[in-house]
């Protein structure tokens, strides 16, 4: 059999932005993909409507990603935001933007998303096989093989490797590529959870099941370090916290975590205003509702199901009159208002997490062609590469502009 000129692995956001790019500069081009369809996580991503990027500038994109995030330069500049959305307006799907800059498809429907990049690949004659689990690369008389677990094996002059991170596994994202690449030499910087639900110690966490929070800031505490939130939303689980405030400074907490057995997680729950503020409001309750018990007249404060596990923080019974609440308890009250205070202690299991943190090591990829640096013709591209983001359509947007890159520069290698 004739070699491809490039084999892709891995049928996610970037390996098929990858397979298109390189078919785009006529270049034959094959995907392999060990499910029995492709964009398996990009149909959950978004909560099933897929936020596919988000029209922030190159410079945010940047900061977002952390120590990653200059590596990612050229790739963001190669294909952007903009470029992606009209990359998807040429298919027909239209998008919109929402809320802190987070772009969706007009029908809010992942599936249309990937319908049409089905069809991108159908248009420009990639050849997808599908229920193909790769295990091995190998470099053979100037090209690549790439060996699959059923006993083929295809020969093609460059190869990206574009198999995910190892969450959700459900999804195809196991891990195999770390392994691969491990293999043929490269450093993979230790996996962790990324936007993962954080584990708390406290035992009575289950009782808080389902409250969920809103315009509220958290603040993860750590020796003489803090760690704060914007204002946003979360939600109590029965094993700890979880919500975007959560999800987005899970990485950095779980690296914290490395250095310090627990983290002391503040919640402010009025963040709008300040102690005085604070001072005031409950002294005019008192005054007019000195005759109400104390669990109802937090109703107007905070949620039902909050009140008695916050009043017994206090060791305040919940049925003492408003009226004789003493001055030490309603300051007690106040501070605990702007600092209801968790201990995290882990982690839902990295099978558990949006995305994964950890992966290639940078230093061992190009990042002006997504190529190894140990490797001849081969590229990486997506969550495989070292360095995550928040939610908001950062992640996928740099699976799309470094699959896009690593297709366009193996074709024209």
């Amino acid at each position: 059999m004739k070699p491809y000129d490039i084999a892709v692995i891995g049928g996610g956001a970037a390996g098929i932005m990858a397979a298109i790019r390189a078919s785009q500069l006529k270049k034959k081009v094959v995907l392999l993909e060990r499910n029995d369809a492709i964009g398996r996580k990009i149909l959950i991503t978004g909560k099933g409507r897929c936020n596919l990027t988000n029209a922030a500038d190159i410079a945010t994109f940047i900061e977002k990603f952390g120590k990653s995030g200059e590596f990612f330069r050229t790739a963001f500049h190669t294909f952007f935001n903009a470029d992606l959305m009209e990359f998807f307006q040429s298919l027909g799907l239209e998008t919109k933007v929402e809320r802190q800059g987070r772009v969706f498809p007009v029908n809010d429907k992942a599936a249309s998303v990937v319908e049409m990049l089905k069809k991108a690949l159908e248009e420009n004659g990639v050849e997808v096989l599908y229920d193909s689990r790769v295990k091995e690369i190998r470099p053979c008389a100037g090209s690549l093989l790439v060996a699959t677990e059923d006993g083929r094996e295809i020969a093609a002059s460059k190869v990206i490797a574009a198999t995910g991170g190892a969450s959700y596994k459900a999804t195809g994202s196991s891990g195999d590529g770390f392994a691969i690449a491990e293999k043929l030499g490269h450093k993979i910087v230790p996996l962790t959870p990324g936007l993962v639900p954080l584990v708390a110690k406290e035992p009575w966490m289950k009782e808080l099941q389902g409250v969920a929070l809103e315009n509220i800031r958290i603040t993860f505490e750590y020796g003489k370090k803090r760690l704060s939130s914007d204002v946003g939303e979360l939600m109590f689980t029965h094993f700890g916290v979880s919500g975007p405030l959560v999800l987005d400074l899970s990485s950095q907490v779980m690296t914290i975590l490395k250095e310090h057995k627990e983290v002391r997680l503040l919640i402010d729950l009025k963040p709008g205003l300040r102690d005085e503020q604070l001072e005031s409001k409950l002294l005019h309750k008192f005054k007019i509702k000195g005759n109400i018990i104390c669990k109802n007249m937090m109703k107007d404060i905070l949620p039902q199901r909050l009140i008695t596990r916050f009043l017994k923080l206090l060791d305040i019974n919940e049925n003492l009159r408003t009226n004789q609440i003493t001055q030490a308890q309603r300051r007690a009250i106040i501070r605990t208002l702007k600092s209801f205070p968790v201990t995290i202690a882990g982690s839902l299991p990295l099978e558990e997490a949006m995305v994964t943190g950890g992966g290639i090591s940078i230093k061992e990829i190009d990042p002006r062609t997504m190529e190894s640096r140990l490797v001849p013709g081969l590229y990486f591209a997506g969550e495989m590469i070292e360095g995550t983001a928040p939610s908001g359509g950062y992640n996928l947007q740099q699976a799309f502009s470094t699959g896009y890159l690593a297709g366009e520069k193996a074709a024209n290698a």
